[in-house]
């Protein structure tokens, strides 16, 4: 199993210096990829933004959003996006996608929350088209560069029937964010035998993410936790915040749990924005 580390794009006070040396500590550590969360009603750094940037200063660390929340932008903006990512990063991008839950992330782009899930389906048939150079409407041109018609992999996020759907029908492969092993369990095997059951070659990627800090940071964890899950309910922010692991044999557990359960890489994602974290965590997740 590969480990892969996110990137604090999100935690709240982290600069953009910051950034940039947290993907050179992260390359130089050895970790697989670099990954993000995100959301539109939330103060943080835009996904595909950070990933141009610090592709500038990497040469080897994929990238993977875990998840991009895909119907709060058009089909054409996120393929001319990705594309261009790809393009500058030397075919380094993942697409993780899901329609997440929160009402505010769609008021806030002007899309219709409750039609979510019909929206994602169509985007990630027109996505396919976008990054392969078709022009998305008869009387349109292609929206992508004609040198980064590559495409770009694709993972399905989310923890749900059209989850496992989609899928099987449009993506590389399943992540779900945030869920513990057991919890992912059951999915994972849905998602291989719907795989199968398809006829589909080779079999899915599978991706999970799971919270970290490392030190004496506990107190700062959990606030930034319970702040970006706060809309969510206190109970069930309480539980996320709760659920992060923040010692070296809570991290070793979590990966040796993950790797029984044959997940192809996880990502550890940051709850504080020092790249010091990044250090730490390699002693313990690559050492």
């Amino acid at each position: 199993m590969e480990i892969g580390i996110g990137i604090p794009n999100t935690v709240r006070g982290t600069t953009g210096v910051q950034l940039l040396e947290w993907a050179r500590r992260a390359e130089s550590a050895g970790f697989s990829s670099l990954g993000t969360i995100g959301r539109v009603a939330y103060p943080g750094y835009e996904e595909l933004t950070v990933f141009a940037a610090v592709g500038a200063v990497t040469e080897r660390i994929r990238f993977v959003t875990d998840v991009l929340l895909a119907p709060t932008r058009s089909t054409a903006e996120l393929a001319k996006q990705a594309a261009t990512v790809q393009e500058l990063t030397g075919g380094r991008l993942t697409l993780g996608l899901a329609v997440g839950g929160r009402e505010d992330d769609y008021r806030l782009t002007g899309r219709e929350f409750g039609a979510r899930g019909r929206l994602f389906d169509q985007q990630l048939a027109d996505l396919r088209r976008a990054l392969a150079g078709e022009a998305l409407l008869e009387s349109s041109r292609p929206v992508v560069p004609d040198a980064a018609r590559s495409g770009v992999p694709i993972l399905i996020g989310g923890m749900s029937d059209a989850a496992v759907r989609r899928t099987v029908e449009h993506g590389a492969g399943w992540t779900a964010g945030g869920a513990p092993p057991q919890m992912m369990a059951p999915f994972v095997a849905r998602v291989r035998e719907g795989w199968q059951q398809a006829g589909r070659e080779g079999s899915p990627r599978i991706v999970a993410l799971n919270y970290f800090s490392l030190g004496d940071t506990e107190e700062q964890s959990r606030r930034y936790l319970l702040d970006y899950y706060g809309n969510l309910g206190r109970e069930t922010a309480e539980m996320i915040a709760g659920g992060a692991h923040r010692s070296p044999a809570a991290v070793r557990d979590v990966i040796a749990a993950f790797t029984e359960l044959g997940v192809d890489e996880l990502i550890l994602d940051p709850t504080i924005g020092d790249p010091t974290q990044v250090d730490l965590l390699a002693e313990v997740a690559l050492g």
